[in-house]
């Protein structure tokens, strides 16, 4: 989150797709939003039950290419055999033509020598720490040595579940003939997170033989497994995935509309996502310490994106204040009765600086200085709804205070502001997700309370960048 530069930026137009669709649902002959209850996930109840295989299912009857078969190999199998039932089920409603299965599945272990390394795909398996889909033959492979025990052990099964429903997901583009080679790689890798997701609501249905998933911490796992595979450095031209934030809005639009809303992903979509957001680094780190000055200047800038008649004042000795109608929330404090942010600057400082794992090949959280910095934001923004008569305990409030944290964090971006010398860096959104799965502070209310979700706090941020705050406005209520 560097200090502002004197670049003129052309507003983008909002992408309405991701926003709209989806936003309502029937009951007795009314229209009912799914976000009227706060507690549920994308119209499904929040549920805190066992992720994972169910118990006494038979494994699968297929089988892989060079497996051995182990236990990586027989979840493996088990998903594929899954997500095929999903789209034998769901394709003819889709698509034209028929569903086909892929016609072959192989697994290796990237630690094996060359001599004992396979082909997949025309290239040889000697180190390759990896799960494709190949287009040559219509397959699937998998590395079951390295990267789905990696997987599995840092975020759960059903983030191995994912990756292949993610690979399965290319086959169906290839099936439905939606992509050709000529394609952007980007409109690929998102449609096939955004069927992963289709894919995942089934499960979080109850319809899946093979596996369950509950809507808190399961699907928390499951969206945290997506932000820790996502292109850290847009500026690689090995970038094709997208970043955090494109990959978790591909999947949550997957979940939340189903597969229908896939096919409108496209490069034109997706660049009506990106809007103004930045795409760069420029050469610089994007980091920009947490100072004392840097949140009054932050303070300033939140002055013009989301002015309000009674302007907060602010602390930064420290984050405990003596509050009637609110408790302390380190590291920042809102107290209504008084009007006032409190900040404890080292301990904000702290949450937004990298952790030790940073570099790992797949970190638990993505870390750095926005991980503080919308938490700030986040408690702005409960000064805005005490302006407005808003209530200021409960979990809408939460959520309205993660929605107008993405207005705010999307309007960051755009560099013609006269007062706030901060603005947005590439990176800056996949910190905010991150800590949004983890922890949710930036989606609580003046207490520090948030809902079970990260599911539905990402939801609200990304309703507030992407839609605006007309968007919050609609959705909390």
């Amino acid at each position: 989150m560097p200090k502002l530069r004197a670049v003129a930026l052309a507003v983008a137009t909002l992408c309405t797709l991701l926003l709209v669709t989806g936003c309502t649902r029937g009951v007795d002959g009314r229209a009912v939003s799914i976000y009227d209850n706060p507690f549920q996930v994308a119209g499904l109840p929040t549920t805190s039950g066992p992720s994972g295989p169910r118990e006494n299912v038979p494994p699968s009857d297929l089988s892989a290419d060079n497996s051995d078969g182990g236990e990586i190999d027989t979840l493996a199998l088990n998903a594929v055999t899954d997500v095929q039932a999903y789209w034998d089920e769901h394709f003819d409603a889709e698509f034209e033509g028929e569903f086909a299965p892929v016609d072959k599945l192989t697994s290796w272990s990237a630690r094996d020598s060359r001599s004992k390394s396979v082909e997949f795909c025309d290239e040889s398996t000697y180190r390759m720490v990896n799960a494709a889909y190949c287009r040559l033959d219509n397959s699937i492979g998998w590395d079951r040595a390295m990267l789905l025990p990696t997987m599995s052990e840092t975020f759960g099964q059903m983030a191995v579940v994912m990756v292949i429903a993610h690979e399965y997901g290319h086959a169906i583009q290839n099936n439905a003939d939606l992509v050709d080679r000529d394609d952007p790689v980007i409109v690929k890798e998102q449609q096939a997170d955004c069927f992963a997701g289709a894919y995942m609501r089934w499960v979080a249905e109850g319809k899946s033989d093979y596996f369950t998933i509950n809507t808190s911490d399961g699907l928390n796992s499951v969206l945290a497994a997506t932000v820790a595979i996502r292109d850290s450095d847009p500026d690689d031209p090995e970038s094709v995935h997208g970043s955090a934030f494109e990959r978790v809005t591909a999947v949550q639009l997957g979940f939340t509309d189903g597969a229908k809303a896939c096919k409108g992903i496209d490069m034109d979509e997706i660049e009506q996502r990106r809007g103004d957001l930045p795409q760069s680094f420029d050469g610089e780190s994007g980091e920009f310490e947490i100072t004392e000055q840097s949140l009054v200047e932050l303070g300033k800038a939140l002055s013009v994106i989301l002015p309000t008649p009674d302007e907060p004042k602010y602390r930064y000795d420290g984050a405990e204040i003596d509050c009637s109608d609110g408790v302390s929330t380190e590291p920042v404090t809102y107290c209504p009765a008084n009007n006032t942010i409190a900040t404890n600057v080292e301990g904000l400082s702290d949450r937004g600086a990298p952790a030790d794992d940073a570099d790992a090949s797949l970190p638990v959280k993505v870390t750095g200085d926005y991980n503080g910095y919308v938490v700030f934001i986040s408690r702005y923004t409960l000064a805005v709804q005490r302006s407005r008569d808003q209530e200021l305990v409960g979990a809408k409030t939460g959520l309205r205070a993660a929605c107008l944290s993405g207005v705010a964090t999307g309007k960051l971006a755009d560099t013609g502001r006269a007062e706030g010398d901060i603005t947005l860096a590439a990176g800056d959104l996949d910190e905010a997700v991150s800590g949004l799965l983890t922890d949710g502070l930036a989606a609580s209310d003046v207490e520090g309370k948030t809902v079970p979700s990260g599911f539905s706090r990402v939801d609200a941020f990304r309703a507030g960048v992407l839609g605006g705050e007309q968007t919050c406005t609609a959705r909390y209520q």
